[in-house]
């Protein structure tokens, strides 16, 4: 099995990606709207088929991703029957199996935080996804949006501390950089539910925790009882227009040789290596400029702003930090070249200079 642990530091959420890779199926749980673009190549790049977005709760602090998703990858929506969101796919109820190729998590109901709270807990009982009901040495609020503070303590210690004590338990959110805890550490160590703490201690302490609500809550809430989608029903136009385009997950817009060999008078070719791999065996595309990579910084005044750019290199790892320096130098429209030269030459896309 695959497993992979997302962050959004503007919300400070994480988002879990569980994959059964022989089958190359996937599930999401809680993503992010402004990180579906990162999830969706990250995806893509591992070859995976999305075939759930899950929801552990309607979300006060953030926007799910999960429409956007659904636009993009062809997956279901799944959140619990009791979130009161509409535009869900699959209902989720106690009990309920969520299958990815040979794989599955088991849904348990863990209501007190919101009404509607789910805890997913992998098939082997090592891994469990509790949301915000319970956090690291911490819980989630249970003042707004059918919060209860006896039914959250009850959740907690009948669905959560009854998992094997070396079961790892990873949260919706942690604003310290914690990642991971387990049952047994939570048990012990939990400041508001470990211990000998009653009921009575945990809802005493609850009734008084003074906080603000969420900042984005008045955006967030209405948004995610529509699972993320927006009010014109259209996807965001936020990706680039003037080629055919991909987003890597580390962020980098990058060109296929096709689309550059068939389209080669749009756009700037830029190319990073030495002059020495300028004029070697690899050859260089017509029309390429020269700018060394270690030039660049002092040299962006030599490309115009008004066309795009393509930036190539060897293999495209050099090229792809130039996209990094072009974009703070104020350069909109970039991509880099997947693959650099030894791509391009593999497709046998047409060369100056260079040799067979």
């Amino acid at each position: 099995m695959l497993f992979r642990q997302l962050f959004d530091p503007q919300s400070a959420t994480y988002t879990y990606l569980l994959a059964d890779t022989e089958a190359g199926e996937a599930v999401l749980i809680d993503p992010v709207y402004e990180q579906a673009r990162r999830d969706g190549a990250l995806l893509q790049e591992l070859g995976l088929k999305l075939l759930y977005s899950l929801e552990t709760h309607v979300h006060a602090d953030h926007v799910t991703g999960a429409w956007l998703l659904r636009n993009k990858t062809g997956s279901r929506i799944a959140q619990s029957a009791d979130g009161g969101a509409e535009g869900v796919d699959r209902p989720l109820a106690h009990g309920d199996k969520v299958n990815f190729g040979g794989r599955y998590l088991t849904v348990r109901a863990t209501p007190g935080h919101t009404a509607g709270c789910l805890t997913f807990v992998l098939d082997t009982e090592d891994m469990a996804f509790t949301g915000d009901c319970l956090l690291i040495r911490g819980c989630g609020r249970t003042d707004f949006q059918g919060g209860d503070a006896a039914g959250l303590y009850r959740s907690v210690h009948t669905q959560i501390f009854t998992l094997p004590d070396g079961c790892l338990l990873y949260p919706g959110h942690d604003y310290r950089g914690l990642t991971v805890t387990s049952v047994a550490e939570e048990k012990a160590f939990n400041p508001r539910l470990g211990g000998q703490l009653s009921q009575s201690d945990f809802i005493g302490y609850m009734d008084n925790l003074g906080l603000d609500h969420p900042k984005k809550m008045a955006i967030a809430v209405p948004a995610n009882l529509k699972c993320g989608r927006p009010e014109d029903d259209e996807i965001p136009e936020d990706e680039p227009v003037w080629a055919s385009l991909t987003c890597t997950f580390a962020g980098i817009w990058e060109v296929q040789p096709q689309w550059l060999e068939e389209n080669l008078n749009v756009a700037q070719i830029l190319d990073v290596r030495e002059a020495d791999e300028f004029d070697g065996p690899l050859g260089r595309i017509p029309g390429a400029k020269l700018i060394p990579l270690g030039e660049l910084a002092q040299r962006v005044a030599e490309m115009d702003k008004e066309r795009p750019i393509i930036t190539v290199c060897r293999a495209g790892g050099r090229s792809a930090q130039a996209t990094v320096i072009l974009r703070r130098a104020g350069f909109a429209e970039i991509a880099n070249l997947a693959g650099g030269m030894l791509r391009w030459r593999a497709q046998n896309c047409p060369v100056e200079g260079g040799r067979d």
